[in-house]
This record gives structure tokens, sequence and C-alpha cells, in this order.
């Protein structure tokens, strides 16, 4: 059975000392990895990477987000994607494992950043030329910072990636301003629904089931999910089982039975009209749409 591929991050990580962590100049680190970064993939860490210059799209779990200049785009690990330029990039791009960030802060989580909380929160952002400019020499100091060799090189790369996340966080929530403040409470139950969702959505798909692990009725599950993305717990369930289907469907060679049954659907016909109701198309009709 063939599945999308995942990279590592050692397989860009070749020249210098850290194994968890890569920063580059965007166009070198796209002309260094042509063979394998053109074709939808993903990866086992966070990517974060800025355009100053270019055209294009990017195309992140079936989400189609123009690139120009100013565009930063945020991927957790799992997520899959794949650039189309019109015209030559040029930017900056770095990217880590979980632990390079969460061991050194330990009382922090990648996910007190926005853009990497939730997988329901925009994976972009574009910045003004003003803004640009001064996120680029953060970024370029990342960079200058990565591919030399100085005392205490990873402390400071680690404080200037935090310096940047602060910096992109405070111009995210200007973009994407919280209607309103949500209890501390449900957005950490929210955050580990999330969790055991990924885990679990292939043989878990009620609403009683994650209810009962989170040790909370269904009811009270519900009532979070509703107020923090406005959705109920099946349909978070039900996204997550779709987006996994998409990806198989697309970029694997397995039939679209096996598809259904590695989603934990014995019946195929089901498994289709659920697709379908969701979607609007057929699984055939809609891996025929990406040929």
């Amino acid at each position: 059975m063939q599945h999308i591929p995942i990279l590592n991050i050692e397989q860009f990580e070749q020249e210098e000392s850290l194994s968890d962590f890569y920063s580059n100049d965007l166009q070198q680190h796209l002309k260094k990895n042509a063979q394998i970064i053109h074709k939808p993939h993903k990866h086992d860490f966070f990517l974060c990477v800025l355009f100053r210059k270019g055209s294009g799209v990017h195309e992140i779990d079936f989400n189609t987000y123009p690139i120009q200049p100013g565009s930063v785009f945020f991927l957790k690990p799992g997520q899959t994607h794949s650039w189309k330029f019109d015209s030559t990039p040029e930017g900056y791009i770095f990217f880590h494992t979980p632990d390079f960030y969460e061991l050194y802060f330990l009382n922090r989580k990648l996910t007190q950043f926005p853009f990497y909380y939730s997988l329901k929160n925009p994976p972009d952002l574009t910045l003004t030329l003003e803004e640009l400019d001064n996120i680029a020499m953060r970024f370029k100091e990342i960079n200058i910072e990565y591919h030399q060799s100085s005392t205490y090189k990873k402390q400071k790369l680690i404080s200037l990636v935090n310096l940047a996340y602060i910096d992109l966080t405070r111009l995210y929530a200007s973009y994407e301003p919280i209607k309103k403040v949500l209890s501390s409470t449900y957005l950490q139950t929210l955050e580990t629904l999330e969790s055991i969702i990924e885990e679990d959505y292939k043989t878990g798909k009620s609403a009683k089931f994650y209810a009962d692990k989170l040790h909370i009725t269904p009811k009270h599950l519900n009532r979070i999910t509703k107020t923090t993305l406005n959705k109920t717990t099946t349909e978070l369930i039900t996204e997550r089982v779709l987006l996994e289907a998409k990806r198989l469907i697309v970029h694997s060679d397995n039939s679209l039975t096996k598809v259904a049954e590695r989603l934990g659907y014995e019946d195929y016909a089901y498994f289709s009209r659920v697709f379908k109701v969701k979607t609007g198309k057929t699984p055939l009709e809609f891996k025929k749409s990406y040929q």
C-alpha cells in the first residue's frame, strides 16, 4: 500500500551540526531540493516560510492559497502540501522539530501560537510591505545564524525563532481578530480533543467515543466545540476523516475500496455516500478532478 511521502528534517539537514532545525534562503532551498518538494508531501516538523518575491499557488490539505510578496505560511506536522510557481520566488524558510522549541521552553508549547494552535486556523498570513521588511530582517538573522558556527548557536536560534513567532502572532492576531474571549478550559479541552481525534479518527467515529476519553459528557463536549469552532464534535471527526480520504484518494495508488477500509469503513457504498454528501462528489469523481 502506497502512502503520501513524509519528509524528515534530516533529508534537508545534511551540512550543519543541528539535527532538529533547518534554515535556508528560499531560492537555494527550492533549487537544492527540487526533486522532493514540488510533489505533494508531508513533513514530520513545523515549517514557516516567508515570500519576498514571486507568485503562484500553495496547496495545503486541498485548500489553495495565493503566493505573493508578503505571503507567510505555517505548516504543522502531517499536513500535505505542494507548490506551483508562476515566477521565481525569493524569501526565507525554516523548520524544526517540536522538541527543538518545547524542550528549551519547558513551560510553553508551539500551540500557544494561533497559526499552530488548530488546523481550523488559517495557515497563511499576508504582510504589508512595511511589515514584510521588518519580518524579513528577522528571518534573515535566523538564516545567518544557522549557517555560521558560533558559541551558543542553538540557544540563539531558539530565541530568534521565538521572537519571530511572537512578531508573527501579533500580526496574525490583527488580521484574524478573536471575536470573543474564550474559556481557557474550553481551549485546553479543544486542543486535547484534536490530538485524540488525530490518533483515533480511523476507529472512533462518534462524539461519545471522544467524550468518554475526555471524561465529560457528549453534550458538554458539543458545547465546547460549538463555542470555540461553531462546529459539532461529529463534524470535527468527519472533517478529519474526509481530509485523510482526500489525501489517500489523490496522492496514493490505493483502490477506493482500500481507502475506505483504511479509514474504518467496511462498507464502501456507505463511505461513498458520506463522502458525496460532504464534498458534493463521489470518491471517483474527486479522484478524476485531480488527474
